[in-house]
This record gives structure tokens, sequence and C-alpha cells, in this order.
């Protein structure tokens, strides 16, 4: 199991952003992608924390801080792109965005998601996945996708009083 505590534990963020940059810029150039200009500032938007973003603040963003002319189609092709090259993960149940923490190999996502401050923590259990797949085989369903969403309340939150 692959387990991504960042969200709950101290550790250098910034660190975080540039790791997972410097990785998109590794798949896409292997892969003969283009990682243009926009697609990574929104990666590197998503990845600013480990709360889930929706394309509508990163549009926010997008024209507040960096003064571009983006439109909402423009976001949702940026995010098309990450999603389909793995590097974020889509939270349903928010709508929004978070990176993920292993684009370098293809996998199932499991989120922990805090109700309290909304960090999404990405767990990677093939046993987890293993088991949905084989559950569906058993009523004959098919797994194509799956991303599993668990809320409740992180280290921190329970901490504060």
């Amino acid at each position: 199991m692959i387990f991504t505590p960042l969200a709950s534990r101290p550790h250098d963020h910034s660190h975080c952003v540039h790791n997972a940059l410097s990785e998109a810029d590794a798949i896409c150039e292997r892969a003969g992608l283009r990682l243009t200009a926009l697609r990574r500032r929104v990666l590197e938007l998503v990845w600013q924390s480990h709360k889930p973003l929706g394309a509508y603040d990163i549009l926010g963003v997008l024209t507040e801080q960096d003064g571009r002319r983006a439109a909402p189609p423009t976001v949702y092709r940026a995010l098309d792109f990450l999603l389909e090259n793995g590097l974020v993960h889509r939270i349903a149940s928010l709508n929004a965005f978070v990176g993920c923490n292993h684009p370098a190999h293809a996998h199932q996502g499991q989120f922990l998601i805090c109700r309290n401050c909304n960090a999404a923590i990405e767990l990677s259990n093939d046993s987890i996945s293993q088991a949905i797949v084989a559950g569906a085989g058993d009523v004959g369903f098919t797994v194509e996708s799956q991303t599993v969403e668990v809320v409740g309340v992180c280290s921190g939150c329970q901490k504060t009083p």
C-alpha cells in the first residue's frame, strides 16, 4: 500500500509542487506530449495545497493573479489533459481536482477527504482495488475505472478543539 499523508503532516509544500511539475515534465517528454504553459500552470495551482480545487477556483486565480483571459472551456481542457495523462485525480463528490502523488504508474486512487478542512489524502492500495474488481466480477460487472472517496476527519482537525 502506498500512503501519502502529506496533507495532515508538516512538510515543505514547495517541494511537493516542484516535484509534481518536474515529474509532469518528464512524463510528457517521454510520451511526446505538450505540457503547455497553461497546462503546467493549472497543474501548479492544483498542487498549491492538498485541498481539492475546482475549475472555477483555478479560473479565478488565472484571471486575478495571473491576469490571463482564460475561459472556463480552456481550464476544463487543461484539466482533461492532466486527467487523461494521470497527473491529477478528480474528486467527484467535490467536483474538484487534486494532484496525483504517483503519476508515473497507473493506479486506482482512494481518497480520504476531511469534512472540516477539505484536505484530500491519496492512498493507493492495490488490495482495495482488487477487492472492488473481484466483488464487481462476482455480480457480472466489469470495472473500467474506480475512485474511492472516504469522508472523515483528518488528524490535524481532530487535534483542533
